[in-house]
């Protein structure tokens, strides 16, 4: 083998080496494989080019060639010409592929999956490093600089990679450069014909002096490379490490070992959305707890309680060592119920992070390794490295319990506390504030402001939940989102703090992760998908407060429906029932018994004397039977109109029920089943996630509404014959559906308490599939007016409309 054909196959070699630090972040490898094989097609192009041979220019552009022909035929053969000559239809497959590859790269957490835009993103990456590698180091002579593209492969893979690129690829990536540049020593020694080895050893052609003094390029080629690793090794050390955070990956360690320090700022935008966007559900952590009801079991990792008008973060803070008891929540009144709940938590051996997921407000934590306590947002940070890989620990935490009441009656927070929490930049822009106005217009009480936010989120304002949107936390995303409208948890969390905070309602974003699904084994399961950002809004007496804007996602805190029996205010009297007036002269008779001639006109009203045979009218000055009509319609429509949802709903619920059971279609019948038990979850606060599979729904509002095995197993077997008319060649006739919805609706019931029951047979939020429906008809009507030509007046009536014309 020839000295350039020796140089050539290391420098191919060297790139393969720097490219293998790419491993760790995707899953599976087999696109190195790929990535090689071409990789020797080019460098054998090279090799060809030189030998032919071709000026230095000419050479890489045959190599670009070869690169570019053999992309097209293994990522655009369809588009391309004869499947191997790319055209205009393969470049725009070129275009949409990386396009794909850079989307997939923001959306999933390490390690990805191996898109094909990403597949893409990855070949023509290690194709482009050994094309710069080759030609530097073997058409132009100068291995040295070889060594920088080298670096910048090596150094992004550091730097995307969880915890750094490891000692062994970076020795491995090392070993490729050191040969590359001994090869290109000995290629250039090999020219030289005669080599003095030093004073005292006669010349000897064609050989090394492998044991007398270096040669001086052997020496400087080693010189360099020591300088260039030693850059590999700062470089990653300075550079983020973007695949960690609050979900996944190690992130960066705490402060000093004792007495103090503090910790810096955390985004977790780009990891929340990463973790809501995995393709497969990994478990985080799962836990075992005595808490009785496990909807409000939110597990917090961090609060972000800075808003600069780029992103929400936590503040930089002082921490602690942890105390044996952790203090009582600020601002926490001893007339709030609670209850005591203890947590045994079990962390995966991949899920890595330095923050702690604690139920908040935890009272105690016992769990071992170098962890501080932040007091202010009450969290746990690892330090010197710690995190929370394979950790098993207990939590001993407050469940609080507050009421409407309470919440509605809590009086000013301290002066301290509301200029710290009601900050917002001056960037924020003027629509934010305005929009909080009008949402909340009319609302006495910082609570009733919070609920009324909380419920346009939510239920009413016509928001979308979407993981798919443009991220974005900053005062131009709340901005865009208010107006757009779709979004996720960041979005409507960041959106209803600073909304609250322009109300002067403190309020802070809590980063964590829901309750999870039950498992048969008594614990509870926490996937990646259940990454989730909430506000927190403080309120004296009750302290920290959890409210759930984002549709779909969480459960709607108790606490958090209005309180329609609002309080009365001091030195005002709840006023009495009120009592019909006394009647006028000549008016309808107040006597309690209605005589034979009388007759009692609606509920609680007077009776009124019958009109006589003859047709007499009343004397002049009563009233008449149309005005009494009158009367009695209207407050039998102001008594109708709050009742109207219910009695939609149940002529919806009898009119599914009933389709189950008739001998007609059979799909129909089915999904009108499914339907009428997603209403149901909903009018109990579950609310229905068109994403999700119908076993998966099954699965989530059992676990939500904490089901007991008979009605949880009825629940099943709906979505089971739901997936079966759905996907079976022939599907058959389930029977009993109408029963087994029932039975999950007395379900929910039993497990609810008694003002989720009430709003849910009074006011069910299912409800709003009526609103939606008459507004989609108004706007067809309007679109079908708008759009239609105007109708051809007939000769009649324009002879109506213009008289004269008939006289004429």
């Amino acid at each position: 083998m020839s000295g350039r054909a020796r140089l050539a196959l290391c420098a191919a070699v060297a790139t393969l080496c720097a490219a293998g630090a790419l491993l760790p972040l995707v899953e599976p490898i087999d696109w190195l494989i790929q990535a090689a094989f071409l990789l020797a097609v080019v460098t054998g192009a090279g090799a060809a080019a030189r030998r032919a041979p071709l000026a230095g220019p000419l050479v890489i552009g045959v190599q670009a060639l070869v690169a570019v022909l053999l992309m097209t035929l293994f990522f655009a053969p369809g588009e391309a010409i004869l499947g191997l000559l790319p055209g205009p239809d393969a470049f725009a497959e070129f275009g949409r592929l990386l396009q794909a590859g850079l989307r997939d790269v923001g959306r999933y957490a390490i390690p990805a999956p191996v898109t094909p835009g990403i597949r893409l993103l990855l070949i023509a990456g290690v194709l482009l490093i050994g094309l710069l590698v080759d030609a530097l180091a073997v058409t132009y002579r100068s291995a040295a600089p070889a060594g920088l593209p080298l670096l910048a492969l090596y150094s992004v893979a550091a730097g995307l990679s969880q915890g750094g690129a490891g000692r062994l690829r970076f020795l491995i990536a090392a070993a490729g450069y050191l040969l590359l540049l001994l090869a290109e020593g000995r290629d250039r020694l090999s020219q030289w014909g005669r080599v003095f080895g030093g004073p005292g050893r006669p010349d000897r052609a064609r050989s090394f002096a492998l044991s007398g003094p270096t040669p001086a390029p052997v020496r400087t080629g080693r010189r360099i490379g020591a300088l260039v690793l030693g850059i590999a090794v700062v470089v990653p050390a300075l550079l983020p490490s973007l695949g960690g955070g609050l979900f996944g990956g190690s992130a960066s360690g705490g402060g000093p070992g004792s007495g103090g320090g503090t910790i810096s700022a955390v985004n977790p935008l780009v990891s929340l959305q990463d973790s809501l966007n995995q393709p497969e559900d990994k478990e985080v952590l799962n836990y075992r707890t005595t808490a009785s009801d496990s909807r409000d079991m939110y597990l917090r990792i961090v609060a972000l309680d800075q808003f600069d008008g780029t992103t929400w973060k936590p503040s930089e803070r002082t921490v602690t060592d942890v105390p044996e008891q952790l203090p009582r929540p600020p601002g926490l009144s001893p007339s709030v119920e609670l209850n005591h709940v203890n947590t045994s938590i079990s962390t995966a051996e991949w899920y890595a992070q330095n923050w702690l997921p604690l139920p908040y407000p935890a009272s105690k934590v016992d769990i071992s390794g170098r962890w501080r306590f932040e007091p202010q947002g009450r969290t746990l940070v690892g330090d010197r490295g710690q995190n929370t890989h394979g950790l098993q620990y207990q939590v001993e935490s407050l469940q609080v319990r507050p009421t409407s009441r309470q919440l509605a009656t809590a009086p000013a927070p301290p002066a301290k506390l509301l200029r710290e929490y009601t900050k917002v930049p001056g960037s924020l822009p003027p629509t934010v504030r305005s929009t909080a106005r009008r949402v909340t217009h009319g609302a006495p009480t910082a609570y009733a402001k919070a609920v009324k936010l909380q419920d346009w989120f939510a239920l009413n304002g016509g928001f979308t939940y979407n993981t798919e949107v443009r991220a974005g936390s900053g005062s131009e995303a709340i901005a865009r989102f208010l107006r757009q409208k779709e979004g996720f948890c960041v979005h409507f969390s960041f959106s209803m703090a600073a909304m609250a905070r322009t109300l002067g309602i403190p309020a802070r974003v809590a980063v964590g992760f829901t309750p999870g699904t039950k498992q048969p084994d008594g614990t509870t399961s926490v996937g990646l998908k259940d990454a989730h950002a909430w506000p927190e809004l403080y309120f004296q007496g009750v302290g920290w407060t959890r409210f759930e804007p984002t549709p779909s996602r969480g459960s709607i805190p108790d606490y958090a429906y209005p309180d329609t029996s609002a309080p009365a205010e001091p030195g005002n009297p709840a006023p009495e029932p009120s009592r019909p007036a006394a009647p006028s002269d000549g008016g309808p008779s107040a006597d309690p018994s209605c005589g034979p001639d009388e007759q009692r006109q609606g509920s609680g009203l007077a009776c009124v004397t019958l009109p006589a045979e003859s047709g007499a009218r009343p004397p002049d000055g009563g009233t008449s039977p149309w005005a009494i009509a009158g009367i009695v319609s209207a407050a039998l429509l102001v008594l109708l109109l709050p009742a109207l949802p219910l009695l939609w709903r149940l002529r919806i619920r009898s009119r599914r029920l009933a389709a189950t059971g008739a001998d007609g279609d059979l799909t129909a019948g089915t999904l009108a089943a499914w339907r009428e038990l997603l209403d149901t979850a909903w009018d109990f606060g579950i609310l229905p996630d068109e994403s999700l599979t119908p076993r998966k729904a099954a699965a989530r509002i059992i676990s939500i509404g904490e089901l007991q095995p008979e009605p949880a197993a009825a629940a099943h077997r709906v979505a089971a014959a739901v997936e079966q008319v759905l996907y079976a060649p022939q599907p058959q006739p389930v029977s009993g559906l109408a029963t087994d919805v029932e039975q999950v609706r007395s379900g929910l019931q039993t497990g609810a308490p008694r003002a989720l029951r009430l709003r849910a047979l009074l006011a069910p939020r299912s409800a709003a599939r009526l609103g939606r429906a008459w507004s989609a008809r108004w706007a067809a009507l309007l679109l079908r007016c708008r759009t239609s030509r105007p109708v051809a007046l007939t000769r009649r009536t324009v002879m109506v409309l213009r008289p004269g014309r008939r006289r004429a």
